[in-house]
């Protein structure tokens, strides 16, 4: 015997209001149904698949304050790139030099212009090129209002995230211009994340 249990889509609305006022309607990588049988074997979908190699990459992040990864899938699940957060090539990271957000006392969300690093999500998106159309973004948080902007720059048709980030202005962008958001369940990760 074999179950199938189906994952919802992200915000269905806002895809059928773009479909009728005639724009592009995203594609990205589809929420899929999970395969349980008889034996009891469930294989994990391919949001949960992604969203563990995001936080694999995350891993590699040279931020003193949060480790974040990015991934982009093409909308047939494909990994095109992926991204995390440190300070661009040849300059010195902050493990190294020390945080200049946490000499200066700056609350997380604000004044992103001291910090010098590049977001997983910005890394990722420049990765990506222009494979990043119609695609699909895992990232281990919420997209910052400028990294927001980017994906929808880039055309990036869903955004998969476990996380928040503490400004929450950039997910308002990206429901207002159609892309679909799934959030999973940061619990469904706290072993991973502990690491």
């Amino acid at each position: 015997m074999t179950l199938f249990l189906t994952f919802p889509c992200g915000d269905q609305r806002a895809l059928e209001t773009n479909a009728q006022k005639g724009r592009n309607v995203p594609r990205g990588l589809r929420p899929e149904r999970v395969r349980v049988t008889d034996k009891g074997h469930k294989r994990i979908d391919k949001d949960h698949y992604f969203m563990n190699i995001a936080i694999e990459v995350s891993r590699r992040s040279t931020c003193t304050r949060r480790q974040i990864g990015a991934i982009v899938v093409s909308d047939v699940g494909e990994i095109k790139s992926t991204g995390y957060n440190g300070n661009p090539r040849g300059i010195p990271h902050c493990e190294e030099i020390g945080c200049i957000r946490d000499k200066l006392n700056i609350p997380s969300g604000t004044r992103l212009e001291t910090c010098t690093a590049v977001h997983a999500e910005q890394n990722a998106l420049i990765q990506a090129g222009t494979n990043a159309r119609h695609s699909t973004m895992y990232s281990t948080i919420v997209p910052c209002p400028i990294c927001a902007r980017m994906i929808l720059n880039a055309q990036v048709a869903r955004v998969v995230y476990i996380d928040d980030y503490s400004d929450l202005a950039g997910v308002e962008l990206l429901k207002q211009a159609g892309v679909r958001l799934t959030r999973l369940n940061k619990d469904d990760f706290s072993a991973k994340l502990k690491k």
